[in-house]
């Protein structure tokens, strides 16, 4: 239930991103309304599961130079997150994309911790008390 609940989350996350960001859209969903919350529940796995497998050996990797830079190369690093993201969903019928690596997926990167955030706030904290 637990893992259903953040593919939901993640796929919110990032249609908020796709919503905001002009560089990130999700392409090859336009069969309507039920399809595209498919594919962005189909990217939120994906999305989730890059987080889960590779985003901590290279948040490990990088430690020092996000120590060097006091936590900001973190945004980077999600952001790279996010690229990984759109280059794997690439060889799926539904892909998601995001443009370029500095506004779109820095920016993206941005309103998806942000969203995540917010989020998981007020809706895994009232479930865990």
């Amino acid at each position: 239930m637990r893992i259903l609940l953040a593919i939901i989350l993640n796929a919110l996350a990032l249609a908020a991103a796709a919503f905001v960001i002009p560089g990130i859209y999700m392409d090859g969903a336009e069969q309507g309304t039920g399809a595209t919350i498919l594919a962005f529940l189909f990217v939120g796995a994906v999305f989730g599961l890059v987080n889960v497998v590779i985003k901590p050996i290279i948040s490990l990797l990088s430690l020092p130079i996000t120590c060097l830079t006091l936590g900001l190369f973190a945004v980077v690093i999600n952001a790279g997150m996010l690229m990984l993201t759109a280059w794997l969903t690439s060889w799926t019928p539904v892909h998601f994309v995001v443009e370029d690596l500095f506004w779109s997926a820095v920016l993206g990167s941005i309103v998806v911790s942000l969203v995540s955030a917010l989020l998981n706030q007020f809706i895994l904290r009232p479930l865990n008390t």
